[in-house]
């Protein structure tokens, strides 16, 4: 995301974006994302692999469809990211409705706060900011964006509903907090990860370098871990914002081996996702770059 907004910002810039009515910000944002995939080579190379190691049975014609929807989403994305001054909570139930309200009501009954298991899914940028419209303002997890101006301004915009940022590199403290506190912490755990702070688990069938953080925090506080992925809904013509059952932990006496087994779990519900709506996650980034100690990498370029 940050290399996307990065260049948005330097392209045509989010808040000429903003000035647009929702279908044209929609529109030029498609626009934009298509052009940028078209000159971005390794970023088709990576989609493209992605997709053939974790479909290795569909045809070209089905890879290129989910890769032209994603490329849609996330131009979508760019539109309605540009839109967040415009949305209140009077309106959003015109742009996301919210299915499984009760999933997440039941994770914070429990007392204990609420981690947000999320990935990158559809417009990733618009489910916490509607979530906090609905009244559930959370905080998130942020890397700086190397432009300073669009980091000031994306996260502006993303604090406008009620939402707080957290700085990944210093986030453990702040999150214990907020999670003492009953509140709620969004984590988005689909992407690679360093190798020191990961643990292996499959994704598709390959091991992939998994944040270990989320696995940890649970059962170090005993926070609900509730999973929430939006959508686009053709049908509706709206993002759904859909929340599933809380995932129960592996509470063994070996904590590692706790810890392995819940990311896994956390894992296989992120994969169900995309199964079921493979053209809405993000494909072009390479989410099994680190191989443990000795391994050869998976991508060949």
């Amino acid at each position: 995301m940050r290399e996307w907004l990065e260049y948005a910002g330097a392209s045509i810039g989010i808040k000429a974006l903003g000035i647009l009515p929702r279908p044209a910000a929609r529109f030029v944002g498609f626009c934009f994302a298509a052009a940028a995939f078209a000159i971005r080579t390794p970023l088709r190379r990576a989609a493209e692999f992605n997709l053939r190691l974790a479909f290795p049975d569909w045809t070209d014609d089905q890879r290129k469809r989910v890769i032209r929807g994603m490329v849609r989403q996330i131009g979508w994305m760019v539109g309605e990211f540009s839109q967040f001054p415009k949305y209140t909570p009077e309106n959003i139930a015109r742009i996301v409705t919210v299915e499984g309200a009760e999933n997440f009501e039941c994770a914070r009954s429990r007392g204990k706060g609420v981690l947000f298991l999320t990935g990158h899914m559809s417009a990733w940028e618009l489910a916490p900011f509607a979530h906090a419209l609905y009244g559930h303002p959370l905080h998130f997890l942020v890397r700086p964006v190397a432009n300073r101006r669009v980091d000031e301004l994306v996260n502006s915009y993303r604090c406008l509903s009620g939402n707080a940022p957290i700085e990944k590199n210093r986030a453990a403290r702040a999150i214990l907090k907020v999670l003492g506190e009953g509140g709620t912490v969004g984590v988005l755990a689909d992407h690679n990860t360093a190798l020191e702070e990961s643990v292996f688990v499959n994704f598709f069938g390959v091991p992939a370098s998994t944040t270990s953080g989320l696995a940890r925090l649970a059962l170090r506080t005993g926070a609900a871990v509730v999973p929430g992925f939006l959508r686009w809904d053709p049908p509706s013509r709206k993002y759904i914002l859909g929340f599933a059952p809380v995932v129960e932990l592996s509470r063994s006496g070996d904590e590692e081996s706790n810890v392995i087994e819940n990311t896994a779990r956390f894992t296989k519900v992120i994969e169900r996702f995309i199964r079921a709506h493979p053209d809405q996650w993000l494909w072009v980034h390479k989410r099994w770059k680190t191989r443990p100690p000795g391994e050869k990498p998976v991508y060949p370029f």
